[in-house]
């Protein structure tokens, strides 16, 4: 993916085009610019990850158990598409309104399934807004630190970790 591997402003139709295998005059059929197909980029982006998310919580028996089951299949998707992810954050400045509609549709879908949980007695009571956001910057916090920056991440011990804070809290 050329923008995930150059970045938006080095990235340049002629090598979009290119690694499709698309003549330049086709991509104009379709985009009317760069940013046209990079807004769609992290849309797409957003399904990608949301279909992701929602096949690994899929078979978890409670809400505590997909919290583990999907931090751990994000920060795999981190790993594996490390391309993919450069296009959301980078979003944040070359498209702010893409980058606020992915992170606010992700985090609608999250604080859902959250009051779901709340009402089955499944976590305690709370703002399921402010859970979610804060559950999702977690993840997003671990997904650069100890999947982008290291070498050979230890994923499980990095989700084990968190798990522990997600189910006990800081109390002692």
């Amino acid at each position: 993916m050329v923008m995930g591997e150059h970045g938006f402003s080095a990235a340049s139709i002629a090598q979009i085009t290119r690694a499709a295998d698309t003549a330049l005059g086709t991509f104009y059929i379709y985009f009317q610019s760069k940013e046209e197909i990079f807004h769609e980029l992290v849309l797409e982006m957003g399904r990608i990850t949301r279909s992701i998310m929602s096949q690994a919580i899929a078979g978890a028996p409670n809400r505590l158990e997909a919290e583990r089951a999907g931090l751990r299949a994000f920060l795999m998707f981190v790993q594996e598409r490390p391309t993919l992810y450069r296009i959301v954050e980078e979003a944040r400045f070359v498209d702010p309104v893409a980058y606020r509609d992915y992170f606010s549709g992700f985090a609608e879908a999250y604080a859902a399934g959250l009051r779901s949980a709340e009402t089955r007695g499944e976590i305690s009571s709370g703002d399921a807004e402010v859970r979610a956001w804060a559950l999702m910057g977690l993840s997003k916090a671990l997904g650069d630190r100890y999947v982008l920056w290291e070498e050979t991440p230890d994923i499980d011990r990095v989700v084990d970790e968190a798990h522990a804070l997600i189910c006990k809290g800081l109390a002692p």
